[in-house]
Formats: C-alpha cells, structure tokens, sequence
C-alpha cells in the first residue's frame, strides 16, 4: 500500500489533488506536509489525511517528512525560485531514503525553457534516478478567481501584457483528478510527462467575450506595456516576485508559438477536459464578486 506525500497541500492545486482523492476508491494513506500543523489542520479538517511538518524554506523538515512515505506529490511554491538552495538537498534526501515515485506539478513547454525552475527540477529528478511522472498543465483557469480576480469584479477588466497570444488551458480540477488517478496507480505512468490542457486555444480578448457573454456583464481586456503594467502593479502593492511572475506567464508566450492542445486529461481521468465556459458556470459567483 502506498503511502503519500502531499506537498502544497492547502493551495489550489495540492487541495484539488486531496478533494479528488476522497471522491475515488483507493488504499492510500495520505499525509499532508504543512508548514504549521494548528493552523492548516483547520484548512484540511474535512479530509481524511494525516499531516507532518513540513516545509520548503526549512530543509531540516525534509527528511521526517520524506521517511514517511514512498510517493510524493510535489509542487514549486511561486515564491521558491532558488532550486539549488532547496529542491537540491530535497531531491537528495529523497534518493537517500529510497522513494519510489514522485509526481511532480511542472508546466506545459518547460523541456523548452531551461530558465524556469521547473525545468531545473525536472532535470533533477531524473539525474537521481528517480522514478517520476511529470504533469505538464496549461495556462490554468482558476487565475481568474484568484489572480486575476481583483480586477475582474472592480473593474471588469483582464489587465495583462498578454497582446493577442493564444493560448492553451486547463481548469484545476482536472489537474487534480488526473493526479489522483496517477497517484493511486504511479506504476501505470512511470518516467512520463504528460501536457494537460483542454481542447481550447483563446486569446485574452477571446477569454473576455466569453466571461463578458456568461457572466452577463461587459469584461474589458486591456494589454498595457511592460513598464505600464509594473508600475500599476507595484501601486496596488503586489509583490515584484509576483509581478515578474505575472510577466513570464503573460508577456513572453507573445514570442512563442501556440502551445499544443493535448488529450491527456481525457485518457487518464476517463472523462472529457473542462470547458472554459463550463469554469465560468462553476465559479460565477466568485466571479462577480458575491
């Protein structure tokens, strides 16, 4: 019986793996690795999972963590970009105590982009030896209740330097239940990469007509200069890490060809990928701001 590792546990991605896993049948024993076990016991409180200590920034919880399982589900944190200061010593010591697989959240394109983390951690997994399935999504559609959200219920207004750059999508649910299904079978899709995206390719403009016709609401899309964007970012007080974050998501696929859709969500989950207009239905209310 696998036990597993859930890195990440209380954000969107690592809680949509969970809620996922309580919906299938299954012998996993799950454990969550949270930073503080009082206050995130609160968040996981509905979810059969134990929880551990663990966290990125504190490579001395690595190894309690790691002894505690043989799979892990492993994510970068956006704000962790220093691989070699962390993900180094984790990929080490999960060589050391034997881990038998790990699935890890990437994203679509990074075999062509060696200067994102992501990449670099692909690499270390592999340089290790160790047994993995890398999970490649899209462009994911919950930004836009999150992220993006701010502007949207304000000032009904998608601000990014995206320009007319198509691009490929995928709702979290689907990352998280196609996660689920490899988590309960890591032997089925062992050293595989797969490109999880929906059957769509839109540009932001597009994206605004979609959200403007469901949400029955006029949604603006406005793609401002780089240095237009920084500074109206800085002055509503996000953080530079996030704006620069903000800025590889949106401003370089403008140089980029389209990415692939891809039908791995469908193969491996047994069901049809989300729609961008059956997400907006889901999260309308979020959406609009009630």
């Amino acid at each position: 019986m696998n036990t597993i590792l859930i890195t990440g546990p209380t954000g969107n991605v690592g809680l949509q793996v969970i809620q996922s896993l309580t919906e299938i049948q299954h012998s996993l024993t799950l454990i969550a690795g949270v930073r503080d076990l009082e206050i995130d016991a609160s968040k996981l409180a509905n979810f059969n999972i134990h929880l551990t200590k663990f966290d990125f920034t504190n490579t001395e919880t690595y190894d309690a963590a790691l002894r505690q399982c043989n799979v892990m589900f492993l994510l970068r944190p956006p704000a962790i970009a220093e691989v070699a200061k962390y993900f180094e010593p984790l990929i080490a010591k999960a060589k050391v105590v034997g881990l038998a697989h790990i699935v890890f959240l990437s994203v679509q394109g990074v075999e062509k982009s060696s200067i994102i983390p992501h990449h670099k951690i692909e690499k270390l997994i592999v340089d290790n030896g160790i047994p993995y399935t890398f999970l490649r999504p899209a462009y994911f559609m919950q930004n836009f209740n999150t992220t993006l959200r701010q502007d949207l219920i304000t000032k009904k207004l998608i601000f990014l330097p995206a320009g007319k750059a198509k691009f490929t999508l995928v709702d979290v649910r689907d990352v998280g239940l196609v996660a689920a299904k490899i988590l309960i079978e890591p032997k089925k899709h062992v050293n595989q990469a797969y490109e999880l995206t929906n059957q769509q390719q839109l540009t932001f403009q597009e994206m605004a007509d979609h959200l403007s016709v469901r949400l029955k609401t006029k949604i603006t899309y406005q793609s401002p200069t780089l240095l237009h964007f920084y500074w109206q970012k800085r002055s509503e007080k996000v953080p530079a890490m996030l704006i620069l974050v903000m800025i590889m998501l949106h401003y370089f696929p403008r140089f980029q060809q389209t990415p692939a859709i891809a039908d791995w969500v469908e193969k491996i989950s047994g069901k049809p990928a989300i729609t961008f207009d059956q997400y907006i239905e889901a999260y309308k209310k979020e959406l609009i701001g009630i």
